[in-house]
Order: structure tokens, then sequence, then C-alpha cells
């Protein structure tokens, strides 16, 4: 049987009066960066708060696969200690990169600039994932690489025996993209340039320049412009990861929607490239405030807290705003349930080849349960029907989706009847304490066994 056929169901009961700390995980996204560019380095790299998720897992079992000797010790630290920029060894198997679209991406693009063969696959869920985005500018540093039809995985990259720079602007505004090409650029001499319409998550940049790359970004009339310098030197670092402001995303909102809360999550990552959920949440008249503000590692930092928000209205999103939200819109569709009048959310296209179409899984959910969702190509809105005004008691199938899986059991937590969650087992790739953290504040969240 396939995984579809077996699902793990979830209930969630409705509850009152969340309180406490919600401790999430460290970033994924950082996680992912930290452990490859540990594996690009000379030396030892230390890193503090790694997210033990699946998905970050399989990106140190690949950097594993490519020469590094990754450790997790007693105490909880990782380290890496790497070969070097352009020392990747040929892997002896396939690189299997589960669900995780930003390892995969992020792993092709790192080694495509060297003499070497690897093949990659995921899961049913990241084999259906677009992959040309990522091929077509690799191939342009002398790459090939060869896919299922339409650019799917599994595919085999044979890396470049003489890269050459690239010039490369990105079609959609993806940091998986630019990422992708930066990381070829290491081992490629002269200049790589990216160019982005719009500015996405610059952890990269910022963690490339860390470790000691020579790179510039520059906001021009054209867009965003990133120069990096091929063939740096990169020596280990010591990185204290900050927590996921995604993960944090499901405690804060699900503190505003329920009577009586209040939750504190303490030391998320606040890049301005990722704080959009945020932003847009207090737009919406949320109880939202920032404490004991700091910088640690040049990412800003700060407690979040949340309290119940009975008066929350209905927003137009700015599109602007999508690249640096794009995973809280799940989240934020609930939010807009349960708020007064339209939630309009536009430019949102990406969110069409994620882990699950988004927009049309949680539409499904939603409307199961009551609500109006209306739907386009790179746009959707829900219809608010203020704190108590959805009755639920429908199916939510969240197609072996993590984050459309925690946003439904937030929203359930609020009906009036009982819904069903179903295929909740990919929670784990990013939020392996969901369900702790969800009991520890008082959420009523469980996996049962339903027929």
């Amino acid at each position: 049987m396939s995984e579809i056929e077996k699902p793990i169901p979830m209930s969630s009961k409705r509850v009152t009066n969340l309180r406490g700390h919600a401790n999430v995980p460290g970033d994924k996204s950082i996680s992912h960066r930290s452990l490859i560019l540990g594996a690009l380095s000379i030396g030892k790299t230390k890193i503090h708060g790694l997210l033990e998720g699946q998905d970050v897992i399989d990106t140190a079992k690949a950097m594993s696969s490519f020469g590094a000797l990754v450790e997790k010790h007693k105490n909880g630290e990782w380290t890496v200690d790497g070969f070097g920029v352009g020392g990747f060894a040929e892997p002896r198997k396939v690189i299997d990169c589960g669900n995780s679209g930003t390892g995969v991406r992020l792993i092709m693009g790192a080694m495509s600039t060297s003499d070497i063969t690897a093949t990659f696959t995921g899961d049913a869920s990241l084999n259906k994932r677009p992959m040309a985005r990522i091929t077509e500018p690799l191939n342009l540093f002398g790459a090939k690489t060869l896919s299922r039809r339409n650019g799917k995985l599994p595919i085999t990259v044979v890396g470049s025996e003489a890269p050459i720079p690239i010039t490369y602007q990105t079609p959609v505004a993806s940091a998986q993209i630019k990422s992708a090409i930066l990381l070829a650029g290491l081992n490629s001499p002269g200049t790589t340039t990216v160019i982005e319409k719009e500015k996405t998550r610059d952890h990269t940049e910022r963690m490339l320049q860390g470790f000691g790359a020579n790179i510039l970004s520059e906001e021009t009339k054209e867009g965003n412009i990133i120069k990096l310098e091929g063939y740096p030197e990169f020596k280990g670092q010591e990185i204290k990861i900050p927590r996921d402001p995604s993960s944090a995303a499901f405690p804060v909102c699900a503190a505003l929607i329920t009577e009586g809360s209040d939750i504190l999550v303490p030391n998320i990552g606040l890049n301005p490239t990722r704080s959009g959920l945020f932003n847009t949440l207090k737009e919406m008249n949320a109880n939202i405030s920032f404490e004991n503000e700091n910088y640690q590692g040049g990412e800003p930092m700060a407690d979040i807290r949340a309290k119940f928000s009975p008066d929350m209205i209905g927003i137009d999103v700015p599109p602007e705003r999508a690249a640096s939200m794009i995973d809280e819109y799940p989240i934020l569709s609930v939010v807009a349930a349960f708020a007064k009048g339209k939630t309009m959310m536009r430019g949102v296209r990406e969110l069409r080849v994620k882990a699950s179409d988004r927009i049309a899984s949680m539409a499904k959910g939603l409307r199961s349960n009551g609500l109006k969702i209306k739907e386009g190509e790179d746009w959707w809105s829900v219809e608010g029907r203020e704190i108590d005004g959805v009755d639920g008691g429908g199916l939510c199938e969240t197609f072996l989706d993590h984050r459309i899986a925690m946003s439904s059991a937030i929203a359930c937590s609020l009906f009036d009847h009982e819904s069903i969650i179903l295929n909740t087992d990919n929670v784990n790739t990013s939020f392996p304490t969901f369900l702790k953290i969800a009991d520890q504040v008082g959420l009523n969240i469980s996996l049962e066994e339903h027929t």
C-alpha cells in the first residue's frame, strides 16, 4: 500500500486559554545551509540549535555521502568536518532527499560545478515538484542533467569539468534558485551574478559572507543584484541557529484566534526577508509584540508574544510581500477564516508547486468545514466568519504536506464540531516537536486511529 492508502489521522479538539512558552525548533533554512557550507569548509564547523527534522537529517546524510564527516554529539551540538570548496567525492549511492525541496535544490547546485556525477531522488511528493528551474541555470555552468519528463526527480547531475561563471535572472521569486546558482558559483572562476526582480530570503548571502566569500548585494532599478567571486577558501565556523519563524507561526496564530490566550515564542529569527507574516498579522489588528530584540550572527531575533485578538479584520496582502512569507500562507488562511471580512492573497503562484498545491489543499479543507474560498492561478481569498463563526465537522486531507497538516490542526482547535485530519505523518519533516509543544501550551491535538 502507498502512504496515501495508509493515512495517519490526527484529531484536534476545541480549546481555550492557551498559555506558556513555545520553544520551537531551529530555523530550517539556516539548518540546511549550515550543513552544506560546513561541508564546503576546511576544518570543523560547530552547529548549535540545528533543526533535527527529517528534511535536515536527509541533508546531513547527503553531505556525508559526498565526503564530509557529520556528527551529532551528546550535548545536542552537531559538527561538520568539511572537504572544502570543490572537494566533493562521488557518492556511491543515490542521494535521497526525502521531502526536502530546499535540500535537493541547494545540494544539486553546490555539486554541479565539481567533476563528479550524482543521482538525486526523493519521496512521492518531492518527485512531483518542478526541478527544471534549477537544472536549466546549472547547465549554463557546464553541468549536464538527466531527468524524468518535465524535469522532475530522479535526476542525475554530471558536474562540469571546466565550469564557467554565469549571469542569470531568476524567472520567479525563489531563494532556492538563487542559492543553487550561488553555491554553483563557488567552484567557478570569475564572477557569478544573480538578478532577482523581487528580493527573496537572504540567508545564503549572509552565511556565505560569514564563511568568507566575497559577495555583494545591491538593490537597483533592474532588481536585486548579487555578485559572487569564485574559489573562496572557507574555514569552519561556530553557528548558533535562531528558531524558525515558519514554525513560530503555528503557536502565534493559534494564540490569536483562541479565547483567553497569551503565548510567548522565544528567540525567533526576524530576518526582514522572512517576517512578512508578522507584519501582515499586525495589519489585521493582531495583538503581537516583539520583546528582547537582539542580533545573533548578523540575524535579527526577538521573543514574540501573541495574545487573543477577537477584532481581527481581513486585508489585501501586498503581493510583493509573498516571498517573505510564502510558507506561512496556509496558517494565514486559518487566521483569515476567523477574522472579519475578506483576506485577499495575491502573487502566490509558488504555493502551487510546494510539497502539495497548497492553495488547493487548504481551500479544500476549509471549504469542507463551511468556509467560502475563491482561487485563481496565483491568488486566493478567504471570507472570514469571525471567532465562533465556523462550525467545522468536515474532513481536512493534507496531501502528505506538513504545513497543511499543522495548519489544519490549528484550525480544527477552533471548530464547534470535530474534524478529522488525514495524512499527518510528514509533520516531522519540519517540526518534529509540534505535538509536544502543542500539548505544552494547551492545544488538544493527538494522533488517533480512525476507520
